[in-house]
């Protein structure tokens, strides 16, 4: 009964929180027009790249948790779709974890979560350098006559905030073993550290591989909202796409959201103060706001809520 519950929750939740944005009803009509307009190509192209963005995650995550127990691909990506599902339910999505690990055996999944932690941040660290590059081209955008002093002291002052924690993340990424020992440290913890041991395992080329798997994912991420923002009429070219999107993914990594509650809201909002900079189409922004959201969230997330009927939890191997 799980998988039904959590599908019938999830739609409402969905529903609900539509409600619950100022525009919605004209972010839908604007979805509508799609639908018999010249767009439905790059929809359904947008569409199409929803398979390769969580194909690409899945093929990361079996990188990674290859040293806690080999998995087939398939079984990654029903993995993946089952961590969307509870993830919609959590702060900064960090059910996802949980999601995951219940396709792994017994016994191994506090290891799986280790391992599923240093995709995470593989994901971050190219977020918040590609939203360090987009900042530099909001900055220079703003320098323009127009624009007001504060708008470039925030902007400097959040640059050099992020600037210091993609450092920092970027040494932790690099130094898992280091990381490794100097939680030994840490009182009062020494049974749980064997979990995070397997940390120890991953050597620069696989730490490489899952940051460029993560890199090609992100391109997706931006090629979407580049496809929809023409499909909805908010022209603007390649560049002006990504120094936008890039701080808007910023934003959302930083911002304590809850997918189900809050995200949609978050990710309106930063769309709509970061891209009128480029466009005034507030209607198409938000409309393709809207289907960024559907399609990367809340499809995978309805498909990993049937997916869950079918898993033995506590399943004993």
């Amino acid at each position: 009964m799980i998988g039904p519950l959590v599908f019938c929750l999830l739609a409402f939740s969905i529903y609900r929180q539509l409600q619950r944005q100022p525009n919605w009803l004209e972010s839908l009509y604007q979805l509508k027009n799609v639908f018999d307009g010249p767009g439905l190509w790059q929809l359904a192209a947008a569409v199409g790249l929803m398979l390769v963005n969580w194909g690409l995650e899945a093929r990361k995550w079996q990188l990674a948790v290859r040293n806690v127990q080999p998995i087939a691909f398939i079984k990654c990506l029903k993995a993946v779709f089952s961590g969307i599902t509870l993830a919609f339910f959590t702060p900064n999505r960090i059910g996802e974890y949980l999601g995951r690990v219940l396709y792994i055996q017994e016994g191994k999944r506090i290891q799986a979560i280790s391992v599923t932690i240093v995709c995470s941040m593989a994901q971050l660290l190219v977020t918040w350098m590609a939203g360090i590059a987009g900042l530099f081209y909001i900055k220079s955008w703003l320098s323009q006559p127009g624009h007001t002093g504060d708008d470039v002291f925030w902007m400097n002052a959040v640059l050099y905030v992020v600037l210091a924690g993609a450092v920092i993340l970027t040494l932790l990424y690099f130094r898992l073993a280091w990381l490794v020992r100097w939680i030994e440290k840490i009182p009062g913890i020494e049974r749980f550290v064997r979990h995070i041991r397997v940390l120890e395992r991953f050597n620069a080329t696989i730490l490489v591989r899952i940051l460029s798997l993560s890199g090609v994912r992100y391109g997706v991420f931006i090629a979407q909202y580049y496809l929809l923002f023409a499909a909805f009429g908010v022209h603007m070219d390649a560049g002006q796409v990504f120094g936008a999107i890039s701080v808007v993914f910023l934003v959302l990594s930083i911002v304590p959201t809850i997918a189900v509650i809050t995200e949609l809201g978050v990710r309106w909002k930063a769309s709509i103060e970061i891209v009128q900079l480029f466009s005034s189409n507030l209607a198409g922004i938000l409309a393709a706001s809207l289907a960024i959201w559907i399609i990367n969230l809340v499809i995978p997330a309805l498909a990993g809520s049937l997916l869950i009927l079918g898993i033995r939890i506590f399943n004993k191997k």
